[in-house]
């Protein structure tokens, strides 16, 4: 399945660019943003797009044009946005965004664990494994049954976190559990029939909530957005689009904290949403809110 990005105009034209502006493009992704930015700006531009994942930036298509921006490809965490600038002899930029949505082929073809059909080792790491203080793999075989119905209620709201982390445990003193489709065929065993039968598949929460915990994904994004703010320039944008509620409450509520000093102007007093021609095209739009702060001091 081919990826699709979301809100792609909406969330440049958002960032209210001219030709010699300093962008951050904090989630390179599958770079749909990057090219509709990088036609934006001049020679005098630069554009800096950061990916956990390095296997993001194979195959693109931003450099060897007759006019382009200079371009730096990072592969790097977007809370070490600071790290990164600084890395480029940059202290200030004219706008940040942050597309917090998944690239379709780290599902299918990531072999990291991500996507619950797959018969792939539970990692569920943007980055590499080796780097994190533990995997998905970790928290179903070593931790305790509370703390995994914790995370998973917690962190996606899974209504059968208790059951599901029973499960779980039970499973493990049989066998490892090592896979993505193991896992998955125990979260089925252990809900109610009618739950399977639902519009999403019975692990989409369990997997959701074991991806945000081993990436440490809000965190992440609180850091993120304290260093993007500090690093924009006098009118400098920042955008965020957000695809679940812990993602869009944390932004929101960051954007007004910061709004309250007076150094910020909130743009967007509700967020942007999909239009019906996109949702038509990508109904994985449906869960996208785009919010945008300015620095105005």
């Amino acid at each position: 399945m081919k990826h699709i990005t979301v809100l792609q105009k909406e969330a440049v034209a958002a960032l209210e660019l001219s030709p010699n502006s300093i962008v951050v493009d904090a989630t390179f992704g599958a770079g749909g943003h990057a090219k509709l930015i990088c036609e934006e700006l001049s020679n005098e531009g630069v554009y800096i797009g950061i990916d956990a994942d390095k296997t993001a930036f194979e195959g693109n298509t931003l450099e060897g044009k007759q006019v382009a921006p200079t371009i730096h490809l990072v592969n790097d965490n977007f809370a070490n946005l600071s790290d990164v600038l600084g890395s480029l002899h940059i202290k200030k930029v004219d706008a940040v965004l942050a597309d917090l949505g998944w690239r379709t082929d780290q599902f299918t073809d990531g072999g990291k664990g991500f996507s619950f059909n797959g018969d792939e080792p539970l990692l569920m790491t943007y980055g590499n494994p080796e780097s994190y203080p533990f995997t998905a793999y970790d928290i179903v075989n070593s931790w305790e049954e509370e703390n995994i119905a914790d995370i998973l209620y917690g962190y996606a709201e899974e209504r059968h976190s208790r059951r599901i982390a029973r499960a779980i445990v039970e499973a493990r003193k049989s066998d490892e559990i090592k896979t993505a489709s193991h896992l998955a065929a125990i979260i089925e065993s252990a809900v109610p029939g009618f739950y399977k039968n639902g519009k999403i598949h019975p692990a989409t929460k369990t997997f959701q909530a074991m991806r945000i915990a081993v990436n440490d994904e809000l965190g992440t994004l609180e850091r993120f957005i304290a260093s993007a703010l500090s690093h924009l320039a006098t009118d400098g944008i920042l955008a965020i689009i957000t695809f679940h509620s812990l993602e869009d409450r944390i932004v929101k509520l960051r954007f007004r904290e910061f709004a309250k000093t007076g150094e910020y102007f909130i743009i967007t007093k509700k967020p942007i949403v999909a239009t019906r021609a996109e949702l038509l095209a990508n109904p994985r739009a449906r869960s996208a809110k785009l919010r945008v702060i300015q620095k105005i001091t």
